[in-house]
């Protein structure tokens, strides 16, 4: 049973090793997945402002050509203005004309506006654009650089799952089954060492009678409170 254990413990430290490397290799993954969400999320702004600015240019095409036809209808009033021979005609004339230039004031101040934030939004656009190209111009360099990080992890991986399964090989199917779902259940840690009357697990004092039958008996003893099996571990 000893000699298991220590194939265990010699697993275990694989095991933890895989699972360490699997965790840097997501958190890489993570960052590649990172890299690229940013470069289409700035594409994303991009296209929206874009569209944007679409909307905007047409509202100004718009508007110059209602200030066109105001600036007709002001001319033709007040050409029909040398034609008139009443007061009361001239005086509806008149008003047209006010009205007319009222409103051709207000439209010429909705298109400074509209032209105000197109300008604003055209700046913004080549900002992020530029933003996007500096994204794109350097992206390749770092996603190769952490895929060749990733690489080097599959590599290490694939190393020691090879030692996992030549360790294995020599451990009982019944024992490797207990170990692994105490793993399981046990955040990784199915072997610890019992230290001075302690569990190193989850750190109890162990049953004096149980801790001492670790120096006599060549039986599996695991820990009462947290079920890891023990391995005796004196101090030098």
């Amino acid at each position: 049973m000893r000699k298991n254990l220590m194939l265990l413990e010699e697993l275990q430290e694989l095991d933890l090793k895989i699972d360490g490397r699997h965790g840097e290799k997501q958190t890489l993954l993570d960052q590649l997945a990172a890299l690229d969400e940013r470069v289409d999320s700035v594409r994303r702004t991009v296209s929206e402002k874009r569209e944007e600015l679409a909307l905007l240019e047409d509202e100004r095409r718009s508007l110059e050509q209602n200030l066109i036809t105001e600036n007709e209808n002001i001319a033709r009033s007040e050409a029909r203005q040398k034609e008139i021979k009443t007061q009361k005609e001239y005086q509806a004339v008149l008003k047209e004309v006010s009205a007319a230039k009222k409103q051709k004031s207000e439209l010429e101040e909705q298109l400074q506006q509209k032209r105000t934030q197109i300008e604003e939004l055209s700046g913004e656009i080549a900002a992020r654009e530029e933003e996007l190209a500096s994204l794109e111009a350097n992206i390749d360099s770092q996603k190769a650089e952490i895929q060749g990080s990733i690489d080097r992890l599959e590599q290490e991986i694939s190393v020691d799952a090879a030692a996992k399964e030549a360790t294995a090989k020599s451990i009982p199917a019944s024992l490797l089954k207990r170990y692994g779902a105490l793993r399981e259940k046990r955040q990784g840690i199915a072997v610890v060492a019992a230290r001075d009357g302690n569990c190193s697990g989850c750190n109890m004092n162990l049953p004096p009678q149980l801790y001492n039958s670790l120096f006599r008996t060549d039986e599996l003893v695991l820990c009462p409170h947290c079920q890891r099996m023990l391995v005796l571990r004196q101090e030098a």
